[in-house]
């Protein structure tokens, strides 16, 4: 089976690369045909994203999502007062920061790139390396990261907190029965809960949906190169990745293409286990062509440079030029909506 789908993305590849726009009625019905068959195959490989990411052991809740809000944008518990989750996800930049890496509280650099947090909450865990199980734990471990808020305990930024008044009554409308529920936990669900919000469909989405003139020829031709050069054995899914861990350089060192400063050991640095030498969480590409630099270590400017690197390095390739440009095309239309009261920039609560 996997080598007859193979074969029909070749067939569609070649068509849509050399079948020009249909001139006649006979040309719009091979176009249709063509359409079905890449939509029934893409099917196979892709999902459309939910209206929200739910989770079991974090009901989304509309208190939540205020307050998680809120404490996205709240700077004063951290450190030095400056840094909030805003600080390296703002959504001007969709939700990264367009450095290579992070500058946390009291300027001290972040070890690696910064995600975007956009459709994060649907992948297998936080962070490049997975030291971070959900966006939940994630917020919760970031108010004493070293170059996050950097707050000196978690204690502290929960003291930083109850003395802004206001935040008790939003704390306990959000969890409700709890006897002292402005704590660090519930500020990783709270902020959490918001993230899982972040969801941003695109054009990728409505062509999954059935119409398929949401995607331009090229995005097409395009989305079958990506199937057919094996982009797809770890960019699938949902979230056209985000699930798994992989070796980063399965036939060569990927710090001879991207001349990365640094030789990152990943998800080595968590287990321990030879095994997970250079082995990172593959991202997943939804709006990736708004969250440039790429890689861990933000070390490439350019998405065509990335994913010619991730011909050479994940798949063997020397990827041509008009190639790349057509894996490009079709990564753009991964470019997705964010949802319009993300991009309202709440009003704090005063400190008394």
């Amino acid at each position: 089976m996997r080598f007859e789908r193979r074969i029909a993305f070749f067939f569609i590849f070649i068509l849509a690369l050399s079948v020009p726009a249909a001139l006649s009625s006979g040309g719009q019905a091979a176009g249709k045909a063509d359409d079905a068959v890449l939509l029934k195959l893409v099917r196979e490989d892709f999902g459309r994203l939910p209206p929200v990411i739910a989770a079991a052991n974090n009901p989304v809740t509309p208190a939540k999502i205020a307050l998680g809000k809120m404490l996205f944008y709240e700077t004063r518990f951290s450190g030095d007062g400056t840094v909030s989750c805003v600080r390296c996800h703002p959504f001007s930049l969709y939700g990264a920061d367009g450095l290579r890496r992070s500058v946390g509280a009291g300027g001290k650099p972040a070890a690696r790139n910064a995600p975007t947090v956009l459709n994060a909450a649907g992948q297998i865990s936080a962070h490049w390396v997975g030291n971070r199980k959900d966006v939940e734990d994630q917020a919760t471990q970031s108010l004493i990261g070293n170059a996050s808020p950097g707050a000196p305990s978690a204690d502290a930024a929960t003291k930083e907190l109850q003395k802004i008044a206001a935040y008790g009554p939003l704390f306990r409308d959000a969890f409700p029965g709890e006897k002292d529920p402005v704590n660090a936990v519930n500020y990783g669900r709270a902020v959490g809960a918001f993230e899982r919000t972040l969801v941003t469909p695109s054009a990728f989405d409505a062509f999954l949906d059935g119409n398929v003139k949401a995607l331009a020829d090229a995005q097409k031709a395009g989305l079958a190169r990506f199937i057919e050069t094996g982009c797809v054995q770890c960019h699938s899914g949902v979230y056209v990745g985000g699930q798994t861990y992989e070796m980063f350089g399965v036939h060569e060192p990927y710090w001879t293409y991207t001349k990365s400063p640094d030789v990152d050991e990943g998800r080595f640095t968590v287990t321990k286990n030879p095994d997970d030498k250079y082995v990172f969480k593959v991202p997943g590409l939804r709006n990736v062509a708004m969250t440039p630099p790429y890689f861990h270590d933000g070390s490439v400017a350019r998405l065509s440079d990335a994913v010619w690197i991730m011909g050479k390095v994940q798949l063997g390739l020397s990827l041509a030029a008009p190639q790349v440009e057509s894996i490009v095309a079709f990564l753009a239309s991964l470019t997705g909506e964010i949802p319009s009261e993300a991009l309202r920039v709440p009003i704090l609560p005063r400190r008394d």
